[in-house]
């Protein structure tokens, strides 16, 4: 493969695509583990109590917003 085609602009496109996958995929996994390990406390049976859903529904909102508002800070420092 010659440097050009390195610096194509679909392979950068192709690039920044998988870049932007794994950091979801990332966000994702965290987001799973902080929740449950705060939210589920005993044994889970085959679906989760009311309290056990309010909390994980919470506390999947409160990430996703707190991420929302650490990237518009990062994005307005650059």
């Amino acid at each position: 493969m010659d440097s050009s085609a390195l610096n194509s602009p679909d392979l950068q496109r192709f690039l920044n695509q998988e870049k932007e996958k794994a950091m979801v995929n990332e966000m994702v996994a965290k987001l799973t583990s902080v929740c449950w390990d705060k939210c589920i406390t005993s044994t889970p049976g085959n679906k989760f109590s009311s309290s056990e859903s309010a909390c994980l529904s919470n506390c999947a909102q409160r990430f996703m917003d707190m991420t929302m508002i650490i990237m518009k800070r990062v994005q307005s420092m650059q």
